[in-house]
C-alpha cells in the first residue's frame, strides 16, 4: 500500500537565521544536488564519488558522477568527503513520551499510540540527530496488547498530524498493533495471565471474538460498534500488522504458532534467541526487527541475547531490520547496532539495509523510503565517515527535501552531544525547538 502525507508543515519557524529559511525553501522548490559523496544507495552498490539530486521533496536523480543529468538551476552542494546513504527507519521506538494501555485488561486493540504523544518532546531532536528519519512508535510491552502504534516521519511539526504516515486507501490506519508474550505480560493477578500458556489462551480468545465480529460485518448484519473488535478486524484482515514483542525461543515459535492460525501479518521484535530457531522463523516468511545491547544486564528472558543473532538470521534467510527500543538504546546511537552485527560476522550489505531498506518493508514503505532510487522521498543523511565507524558522526539529516537537523548549529549539535539534563528541559542554555 502507498502511503501519504498528512498536515506537512509548510512554515518555517519564526527565529531561525534567513540563510536556513531559504535553504529550507529551496530544498523544497529548487532543485539541490549533493556532489562528490560516497553514496549508499542500499538497493545498489556502494557508488565511490557520486551525486544525489533532490526536489520537491523527491529524490530525481542518483548515480556516479557525470552520469546524472543536473538541472540547469540547481543548488549545488559539495558534499566530497562525506557519506550520503537513506534515512535511518526505526521500527520500534519509545520515543515522543508514548503511552498505551492501562491496568483494566491485558489486551487493549482500541488503544491509540497517536491520542499519547508529543511530538515537541525532545526525543523527536535526539532520533533526527541520530539520522533516523521514520519510527514505528508504540507503547510498552506490559500487556498482551497494549495499542495501536504510529508510524511518524520525523518531519518538522507542531502537531502529531504533520508528522504521521497512512495508508492512502485506509487514511484511518497509521500503524500496526503492539503485542507482546514472555514475561513482561504476564504479572501475577486477573486480567492478566499469570503464565505462558494462558497468555496464549487470551490472545486466542479474542482472536476469535474478532473472527465472529468479522463474520457479522460479512454477512450484512450490522453489530453495535466495538472499537476494539474494529482494530482487530483491520489486523485479521492483514490491514494492520502486528508487533509482538517476545524473547524466548518457545515464545517465538507460540507467535508462529498464532500466527499461522488466524492468518494476521507479523513482525517479530526483540527476538533475542531468535538465532535458535532461526530456520523456524524463515520457514515461517516472517521478518525479525531485533535489539542489541552493548553491555550486560536486563531481564533474565534476554540473557541470551547474543551479538550473533542477527547473523544466524540474515543467513538463514530471515529479513532482519535493527530498532532501538529507545531509551533502551538511545536513538542518536542506531548505528552501533548494525556496526555490532557485522562485528558478529554479518554481512556488511545486510547490515546497512538492516536499518534502511529492511525496516522499511517491515512497514509496508519499501515503496518509499529506504533506499537512494529516483521517486523515493527525500529522507537521507550526511555522514562524517564509514556509516559503521564507532568515530562516524551524522552531520546532517534531511526528510522529504528538509533538513531537520545540521550538526554546525550549535543548538542542534547540543541535542547529539548532550546528556538526559539537557534534553529533558531542565538547563535553559539549550532551547526547545518546538518552542
Amino acid at each position: 500500500m502507498q502511503y501519504k502525507r498528512i498536515g506537512l508543515a509548510l512554515l518555517v519557524a519564526v527565529g531561525i537565521l534567513g540563510w536556513m529559511a531559504v535553504d529550507t525553501l529551496h530544498a523544497q522548490d529548487q532543485p539541490h544536488v549533493f556532489q562528490g559523496a560516497t553514496l549508499y544507495p542500499i538497493s545498489s552498490e556502494p557508488i565511490d564519488e557520486g551525486d544525489l539530486v533532490i526536489h520537491q521533496g523527491e529524490i530525481v536523480g542518483v548515480g556516479p558522477t557525470g552520469t546524472v543529468d543536473i538541472p540547469a538551476d540547481a543548488v549545488e552542494i559539495d558534499a566530497s568527503g562525506q557519506v550520503i546513504m537513506p534515512g535511518l527507519i526505526d521500527t520500534h521506538s519509545h520515543i515522543g513520551g508514548v503511552s498505551g494501555g492501562d491496568g483494566s485488561d491485558a489486551l487493549h486493540p482500541d488503544v491509540r499510540t497517536i491520542d499519547g504523544i508529543d511530538v515537541r518532546n525532545s526525543g523527536i531532536m535526539r532520533a533526527r540527530a541520530g539520522g533516523i528519519t521514520t519510527v514505528n512508535v508504540m507503547s510498552g510491552s506490559g500487556h498482551l496488547m497494549s495499542g495501536q502504534t504510529t508510524h511518524l516521519k520525523l518531519r518538522d511539526g507542531r502537531i502529531i498530524d504533520d508528522l504521521l504516515l497512512c495508508y492512502d486507501d485506509a487514511p484511518e490506519i497509521c500503524g500496526g498493533m503492539k503485542m507482546a508474550n514472555g514475561t513482561n505480560p504476564q504479572r501475577s493477578a486477573a486480567p492478566f495471565p499469570g503464565t505462558r500458556a494462558k497468555a496464549a489462551a487470551q490472545a486466542r480468545e479474542l482472536f476469535l471474538e474478532a473472527e465472529a465480529y468479522r463474520e457479522q460485518l460479512d454477512a450484512g448484519d450490522s453489530p453495535d460498534r466495538d472499537l476494539r473488535m474494529e482494530a482487530l478486524v483491520e489486523v485479521l484482515n492483514g490491514d494492520r500488522i502486528v508487533h509482538f514483542h517476545t524473547h524466548r525461543h518457545d515464545d517465538i515459535i507460540t507467535i508462529l504458532r498464532l500466527q499461522e492460525e488466524f492468518g494476521f501479518e507479523v513482525v517479530l521484535h526483540h527476538v533475542s534467541e531468535g538465532w535458535r530457531v532461526a530456520d523456524e522463523i524463515a520457514e515461517a516468511g516472517v521478518p525479525a526487527s531485533i535489539i542489541t545491547l552493548d553491555s550486560p544486564g536486563g531481564k533474565h528472558e534476554a540473557a541470551k541475547l547474543y551479538f550473533k543473532n542477527g547473523r544466524v538470521l540474515s543467513e538463514a534467510g530471515v529479513d532482519v531490520s535493527y530498532h532501538t527500543d529507545d531509551p533502551i538504546t538511545d536513538s542518536r546511537l542506531f548505528l552501533r547496532s548494525p556496526a555490532i552485527g557485522v562485528r558478529a560476522g554479518m554481512d556488511r550489505a545486510a547490515a546497512l539495509e538492516s536499518v534502511t531498506l529492511a525496516g522499511a518493508r517491515q512497514l509496508r514503505l519499501e515503496d518509499r523510503i529506504g533506499s537512494l532510487e529516483s521517486g523515493k522521498d527525500a529522507d537521507f543523511i550526511l555522514l562524517s565517515g564509514d556509516p559503521l565507524s564507532v568515530y562516524t558522526r551524522v552531520n546532517e539529516t534531511w526528510i522529504e527535501g528538509t533538513r531537520v537537523f545540521d550538526r554546525s548549529d550549535p543548538d542542534d549539535d547540543a541535542y547529539f552531544t548532550g546528556g538526559y539534563r539537557i534534553f529533558d528541559g531542565t538547563m535553559n542554555h539549550v532551547h526547545n525547538i518546538h518552542e
